[in-house]
């Protein structure tokens, strides 16, 4: 994981830079449309990032794309900023879905922006990949989702998605201090969310039970977690105490660990 931690490193430092540079010779984007946030990210030929934007937006719930014009304009937006830092032009990405929703969505999406897409997976498989796993699981627990893969001797066997994510756990904050959910939205992201645990352990507790639920009877022995919901302090002491069997491997920053895996993708079609 060092060399992965070190690129997610790489894309905090850079997110939403927009000062110009060369552009590699080489080059690959990727568009993450999450509930969430949605995160367009070019790598260069070595997977090394080169241009990342980011923004927090909730055009997406469980898959579903409740405000498709919102997310069509975003991601134009950060195409455009892609293109401006680089000088390059972007006529195709890599894109991703939640497993068992319809992949066609976020391919609509990323057309309607006027791209073509060059490749689409799940975004937990899209980790598998990326981190070149042989045996183990990942869990993706993302603002609406958690997603699951499961991989065995180098063979996803296995992917899941359950509507469970940070997406709830502000639902709970903003119903135990009485406050709007943006405010509770706000709240997670400004550095009050340990004072905020007593409130959402209750979710992360569900998030362990689902994923223990779907791998029960697996042999797994290594658990990869992704998601920007996995930054909340504690999550991966919760994860450990209900999931005592596995070892639990956290990223660096677990919020970009799913954009950098679908702008890394190449596969039939790389």
């Amino acid at each position: 994981m060092e060399k992965i931690n070190q690129l997610l490193k790489q894309i905090e430092e850079i997110v939403n830079d927009e000062t110009p540079q060369d552009a590699p010779q080489e080059w690959q984007a990727g568009v993450d449309l999450g509930t969430a946030d949605i995160v367009v990210l070019v790598v260069d030929g070595q997977g090394q990032p080169a241009a990342a934007f980011l923004e927090w937006a909730e055009v997406v719930r469980d898959g579903v794309v409740l405000d498709y014009w919102g997310a069509v304009q975003i991601v134009k937006k950060h195409l455009a900023k892609a293109e401006q830092k680089l000088n390059i032009k972007i006529e195709k990405a890599v894109t991703s879905y939640p497993p068992g929703t319809d992949p066609q969505i976020s391919k609509n999406v990323i057309e309607a922006a006027g791209l073509d897409v060059s490749e689409i997976i799940d975004e937990p498989s899209s980790i598998i990949h990326l981190l070149d796993l042989k045996e183990g699981a990942v869990a993706d627990v993302g603002g609406g989702t958690t997603g699951i893969a499961l991989v065995n001797r180098g063979e996803i066997i296995y992917t899941a998605d359950e509507p469970t994510g940070g997406r709830h756990v502000s639902l709970v904050i903003a119903g135990h201090h009485k406050i709007p959910f943006e405010e509770a939205e706000e709240m997670k992201r400004n550095g009050s969310a340990e004072s905020l645990l007593p409130a959402a352990d209750p979710v992360f507790r569900k998030i362990s039970d689902i994923i223990r639920e779907h791998l029960s009877g697996r042999s797994v022995k290594k658990l990869y977690i992704s998601g920007g919901t996995a930054l909340f302090p504690n999550m991966e002491k919760i994860l450990a105490e209900e999931l005592p069997e596995m070892e639990i491997i956290m990223p660096y920053n677990p919020l970009y660990l799913t954009p950098l895996a679908v702008a890394s993708y190449r596969g039939k079609n790389g």
